[in-house]
């Protein structure tokens, strides 16, 4: 008997993504009693579930875990979720009002008619007049093209793909990528006993805490979470700022590229090229970690001028600053010879293949002015730095989802009025 589609159904709104910014925009759109469906490829949290290594735990405290109509209620505010955690929180979410999500729904196609959208999935069609795209920023690695001409019998893996030290092959692992992805499993493989090398580019490097608060706390006190994209001198530049460099661990521990040094990584530059054997790498490393320490100093300088200016420095711990970042910068190869698995957390790209050309830029990603896209009634959400610095963190994109729900609310208003 022939599987037969059902058939086209319509609706104000089709959501796509059923990760936490699928689900705040849900809530909002519920909120304001319009029709939607939320379209999800596996379950609720999905890479969450799926894409996650096992050890990983988020990089904001608990009390930060805010999305519209929702906060964290556990009984650790200053902890740190495990993705575990992650799933079960965004599930009871979900549960908590009902949203519409149909899983196990891949969209195949998005395009744009002359009385609004057609999203065409392998579970049937959906015509409707707006689209929110929330299927989040980090699912698609960033592999350099430099991984090609790695020896053969080295065996790759991305950040997502990842699980666990017991899952690499025997050997020694390079580590290509120093932001919190990379960091994060390098510490974790030399915690395990393996031989870890890093390669380290541009990185963001902040204290776990200051003057014995967290550091989004602090960020989160002064403003600068809740930084505007309209606000910034070159929004381009703060959408590509590398991850900060950070973990979420119980004993609230720094990690940098001090820590691990210190605990045996060899760290050496950015991985520039790969001739025979022989892992070429950049010999800016030093420029580059004191541009790090010296932006590092002046936010930690900004926190001290806050705290002085509304009187809080009797109550908060003394400003002792880390140390200096100190490397042996004169490594510029690693042999590859002794490596058995190589780690790239080289950043993600998200890719859109069911997306109309037209709405993106010539690197194949969403042109948009603060999540509002060019095709009228497409919204996009979820991404780093959409509306706020804060955008793709848990507690940012309810705050995004806000404001395009109620963009979006009036395109609704407009359409029936024509």
């Amino acid at each position: 008997m022939a599987n037969h589609r059902p058939h086209d159904r319509t609706i104000d709104v089709v959501v796509i993504g059923g990760g936490q910014a699928g689900l705040a925009m849900s809530r909002c759109l519920t909120d304001r009693s319009i029709g939607h469906v939320v379209l999800e490829r596996g379950q609720t949290a999905n890479s969450w579930r799926t894409e996650r290594w096992d050890s990983l735990r988020l990089l904001t405290p608990n009390w930060l875990t805010r999305l519209p109509g929702f906060t964290y209620q556990g009984s650790d505010p200053d902890g740190y979720m495990t993705a575990g955690q992650v799933v079960s929180f965004l599930d009871a979410y979900r549960r908590s009002f009902s949203a519409p999500v149909q899983s196990d729904t891949t969209v195949e196609r998005v395009r744009h008619t002359d009385t609004g959208h057609v999203v065409e999935t392998d579970q049937g069609t959906w015509r409707c007049r707006s689209v929110v795209v929330a299927s989040g920023a980090f699912s698609n690695p960033r592999i350099p093209g430099i991984a090609a001409e790695v020896p053969a019998g080295i065996e790759h893996l991305t950040p997502n793909a990842y699980r666990n030290p017991d899952q690499l092959p025997d050997g020694d692992v390079l580590v290509v990528g120093a932001s919190a992805s990379g960091l994060q499993i390098a510490d974790e493989l030399n915690r395990s006993g393996r031989r870890v090398t890093l390669a380290s580019g541009e990185h963001v490097r902040l204290p776990r805490t200051y003057r014995g608060m967290d550091i989004h706390w602090w960020m989160d006190t002064i403003g600068q979470l809740d930084e505007r994209y309209d606000e910034v001198e070159d929004i381009v530049k703060a959408r590509r700022l590398p991850s900060l460099q950070l973990v979420g661990s119980p004993e609230r521990r720094d990690l940098d590229l001090n820590t691990v040094a210190a605990a045996g990584v060899s760290v050496v530059g950015r991985l520039a090229a790969v001739s025979g054997h022989r892992g070429l790498c950049s010999g800016s490393l030093a420029n580059i970690c004191t541009l790090a320490d010296l932006k590092q100093q002046r936010l930690l300088d900004r926190l001290d001028e806050y705290a002085t200016e509304r009187g809080l420095d009797a109550e908060l711990g003394a400003p002792t600053r880390p140390a200096a970042t100190k490397l042996d910068v004169t490594r510029l190869e690693v042999d590859l010879r002794s490596i058995g698995a190589i780690v790239w957390a080289t950043g993600f790209r998200p890719a859109y293949p069911w997306l109309d050309p037209g709405v993106l830029d010539a690197k194949g990603q969403i042109v948009h002015d603060g999540g509002v896209m060019s095709a009228p009634g497409m919204y996009v959400l979820g991404l780093p730095f959409l509306r706020r610095r804060k955008s793709s963190f848990l507690d940012g994109v309810g705050a995004d989802a806000i404001d395009l729900s109620e963009h979006l609310a009036r395109h609704l208003d407009a359409v029936a009025t024509r």
